[in-house]
């Protein structure tokens, strides 16, 4: 069986506070965008695990659709499986390429093994595994509070827009990212500001990181620039970066940005 893992970006994002568990509490929106990656599964002798595609760091031990596979198997003594996973949504973006493949894994799973489990119960498992992870169970645009794992549905469609995402070469990890920000209590809830037109969005609607992932990378910040120079209605770092993307009315040619920064149009 194969699925396709998509990405989401942040509108907005508001840290508020520090948690107790270590974690932040925030509000944002999730909304899920075209760059997929491609994850294929088949019943095997043993379970396995490849990839091909952008390179992923780190230990193949310890992706999360391997964890996921493990934490069903616990519960539903699931077969062995081999796994592929073709990956294409760009890493350290904010794009939550690895949440999304361990939910599409997860739902996959489901599906292939007749496991039965509700939407409730998957977006339960995949909250073990990540804070943005469930969010790809429905994959829908959200609401998002707590530490980004509780959802309240919106109303919010771009599909009359033209999006356009700039990778630029630069890795931020959220532990930098969360390193500089200071959080606060936003006047307006991301709640009621995401229901104005997209034109009123900027400046009220923010990206928390974005002050001290500026200082720090400045190339990121260029980035938005050119976004909003080229004519985007709103233009806004995703999560805690690198990965920026703006908002048109019409298609737009950004070939200026080609040669420094990857370029995905029409997400």
């Amino acid at each position: 069986m194969v699925t396709f893992p998509n990405a989401k970006i942040n509108i907005g994002l508001n840290i508020i506070n520090r948690r107790s568990d270590g974690y932040h509490n925030l509000e944002t929106v999730f909304y899920p965008v075209n760059i997929k990656d491609g994850l294929e599964v088949a019943e095997a002798g043993e379970l396995s695990f490849s990839t091909s595609g952008i390179e992923i760091p780190g230990f193949a031990n310890e992706n999360l659709c391997l964890r996921a596979y493990e934490r069903l198997k616990k519960d539903f003594g699931i077969p062995p499986v081999q796994i592929h996973l073709h990956k294409q949504i760009p890493i350290g973006a904010g794009l939550g390429g690895g949440s999304s493949d361990a939910a599409f894994f997860i739902r996959l799973l489901n599906d292939k093994f007749a496991l039965n489990l509700s939407t409730e119960m998957m977006e339960d498992y995949a909250r073990e595994l990540g804070a943005d992870c469930a969010f790809f169970i429905k994959n829908q645009p959200v609401f998002a509070f707590g530490k980004g794992d509780e959802f309240e549905d919106i109303t919010l469609s771009l599909k009359d827009y033209f999006i356009v995402l700039i990778m630029p070469p630069v890795h931020v990890s959220t532990g930098e990212a969360y390193r500089g920000v200071k959080p606060s209590q936003p006047r307006t809830s991301l709640k009621d500001l995401i229901k104005s037109p997209i034109e009123e969005w900027n400046p009220v609607i923010k990206n928390d990181f974005e002050e001290s992932v500026f200082k720090n990378h400045p190339s990121i910040r260029g980035v938005k620039a050119a976004l909003y120079e080229s004519g985007a209605l709103y233009a806004s770092m995703s999560g805690s970066g690198a990965s920026v993307y703006g908002i048109f009315k019409d298609s737009v040619d950004l070939s200026g940005l080609e040669k420094d920064n990857k370029v995905f149009y029409n997400v």
